[in-house]
Parts: C-alpha cells; sequence; structure tokens
C-alpha cells in the first residue's frame, strides 16, 4: 500500500522568504552554539545559546527580509 506524500496543489510546502528566514535562523543558532561551547567547554550553556541564537536570528532575519 502507498500513500501520496504529494500536496494536491503541487506547490512546495514553504515560501523561499520562510525558507530563508529559517536557515539563517538555523545557521545563526549553530554559530552561537559553537562559540558558546569553545568559550565555556558546556554542553547546557551551548544548547541555550543555540535556542536563543535561533530564536533571535529568526526574530531579526523576518524583520529586515522584505
Amino acid at each position: 500500500m502507498t500513500q501520496n506524500t504529494q500536496q494536491s496543489g503541487g506547490g512546495p510546502l514553504l515560501g523561499l522568504r520562510s525558507t530563508l528566514v529559517l536557515l539563517l535562523g538555523v545557521l545563526t543558532g549553530i554559530g552561537a552554539g559553537l562559540l558558546t561551547y569553545l568559550a565555556q567547554h558546556s554542553l547546557p550553556a551551548a544548547a541555550l545559546a543555540t535556542g536563543a541564537g535561533f530564536g533571535a536570528g529568526v526574530m531579526f532575519f523576518h524583520a529586515i527580509i522584505g
């Protein structure tokens, strides 16, 4: 039994702007987490910095990408 995973409209799941904002947010979060881990050698602190960096990055890029 196979399931049809394609949308009926054939359009993308996310628009180009949303994809770009989320991608830049992920990259910002990874960068913040990596730099925090290299500075403090603490995984919990790096995880918190990653989440905060992602949230701040998404808010920032949402505001500036038109």
